[in-house]
């Protein structure tokens, strides 16, 4: 091969590279969509040194429109919950509910029920206070008023593992680090599962001790109260911990006699535990005393089933887990569609069963790391490609209208409607318009959904950032994008 003729080869792969190189972003004709982003970027002083990975495609065709670090595997915190909604959909149907049942195994003599009440939890992310009382009701119809046995509370529809892989220590007691049991209860219609509120008010004057309340009351932690009420001009200092390991909540610091009610939601360290004591405060309520213990165990062959409670179908469930992004009802839909596919309630078969629903849906599973279901773990990878290609295949869905009714949108200041995105991009054309997903975890952001343009047309976007020392205006970056799309006036419509 002669030097001309060598040097023409070369630059012949030096075009090649650069144009399915990523400096060579796919955008419309003029360039001004890659522009506005690079303007945008350049403009954001956080990002020095961080990763941005951006996917921007046709929601009617799947075209790529626009892409930026779009191959590169990046942390995707609770965009992860993207994925973990959709493959609950598909392996477990949108109407399926979560059962909690109430045995009895004994003799009833008179109001005496010589033998156990068994209470047996199938998953229920979403038992309240009420729904106990309405269980313990079917025992009341039955005129007992004396179990002479034990209240055990069975959790073996999952395995007893807690905790997923990665969540760090120090989390634990946090209600987005909540631990997951088939049996367990929330306080509030939050549905912050395996969480307590712990709330606190000024005491009747300074030098006393603040009012510390349980939301529900329950015996099952045990609260150190160490606080002090200050005169109104003092700072507000509380601190409100559990000891790692134990139920014990202790309570610090000043708080002003003036203050407002202070709230504060805690991890309980079991939850199983926790639903039973409940329970037991149910049973109380309608008359009816346990003489034996409060314990776990499985219910026995032959037992009894007195009652029933049904959870919400999932259809529903998908709006508090997706628009609050509730850690907790990931883990339990991991653990749920192993139970359903594979017999087995854990997360190793849970993601297995979630990796397959998801690798039938196009996306490449070799270059995605899923460690849990909600996103909490830093270890979890996706490129945003491999978002943008989710959220366009599941279009196609019958369960997609459940699946985008349960996204955030964007500036609605209703919580179960605009979720995490209530507060963001109000006041502009993203506002009612962006459906999307929020993440965050530190040093990691990401924004994935959908959004219409200024014309009509449907867009697909992914936005992650990772690395970033400084959260501060991290979330901007990706507002402005999302506001430029919904601004764009013929984005597809000149080609690219």
């Amino acid at each position: 091969m002669t030097y001309k003729r060598k040097l023409s080869f070369i630059f012949f792969l030096f075009l090649i590279c650069f144009f399915n190189g990523e400096s060579m972003q796919a955008a419309n004709d003029d360039g001004n969509l890659g522009q506005e982003i690079q303007r945008i970027l350049e403009q954001s002083p956080g990002l020095a040194g961080a990763l941005t990975g951006i996917s921007i495609r046709s929601a009617e065709t799947g075209e790529m429109i626009y892409e930026r670090g779009s191959q590169t595997r990046l942390r995707p915190a609770s965009n992860l919950k993207l994925l973990t909604a959709a493959a609950a959909l598909e392996t477990l149907g949108e109407d399926h509910t979560f059962q909690t049942e109430l045995y009895i195994k004994g003799v009833q003599v008179g109001q005496v029920l010589q033998g156990n009440v068994y209470l047996k939890g199938k998953g229920d992310p979403t038992l309240l206070e009420k729904d106990f009382d309405e269980l313990a009701a079917s025992l009341k119809q039955r005129q007992v008023k004396f179990v002479h046995g034990d209240l055990i509370g069975d959790d073996s529809w999952y395995d007893d593992v807690r905790y997923s892989q990665d969540l760090v220590w120090g989390d634990e007691q946090e209600y987005y680090g909540a631990a997951v049991s088939a049996l367990t209860a929330s306080p509030n219609e939050d549905y912050d599962t395996g969480t307590i509120i712990v709330e606190l008010a000024p005491g009747e004057k300074a030098g006393k001790r603040a009012t510390v309340k349980l939301e529900p009351e329950t015996d099952h932690v045990k609260v150190i109260n160490k606080t002090k009420t200050v005169s109104a001009d003092a700072n507000n200092k509380i601190e409100i911990e559990r000891s790692h390991g134990t139920q014990v909540i202790t309570v610090t610091g000043t708080i002003p006699e003036d203050a407002g009610v202070t709230k504060e939601w805690i991890s309980v360290e079991d939850p199983t535990e926790y639903a039973l004591s409940l329970f037991e405060k149910s049973m109380k309520k309608h008359g009816i005393k346990v003489l034996g213990k409060r314990k776990k165990g499985k219910t026995p062959v032959g037992a009894d089933m007195i009652a029933t409670h049904q959870s919400m179908p999932l259809s529903q469930l998908l709006i508090p887990f997706m628009k609050l992004s509730n850690n907790s009802h990931a883990e339990v839909l991991v653990k749920e569609m192993g139970k359903e596919a594979e017999g087995e309630g854990s997360w190793k078969d849970g993601l297995k069963v979630a990796r397959n629903q998801l690798k039938s849906m196009g996306l490449d599973m070799q270059t995605i790391m899923m460690r849990d279901g909600s996103g909490i773990s830093q270890v979890n990878m996706i490129p945003a490609n491999e978002i943008t290609k989710l959220l366009y295949a599941i279009q196609e869905k019958t369960w997609f209208p459940a699946y985008l009714n349960a996204l955030p949108i964007a500036g609605n200041e209703n919580r179960m409607v605009g979720g995490t995105l209530r507060k963001r991009m109000k006041g502009t054309l993203a506002a009612g318009n962006v459906r999307a997903k929020t993440g965050t975890i530190s040093g990691t952001s990401s924004l994935s959904g959908y959004v219409t343009t200024k014309r009509g047309e449907k867009i697909i976007f992914s936005i992650i950032l990772n690395n970033f020392v400084e959260e501060k205006g991290i979330t901007a970056i990706q507002d402005k994008i999302a506001v430029m799309l919904a601004e764009q006036e013929n984005l597809l419509g000149s080609g690219h």
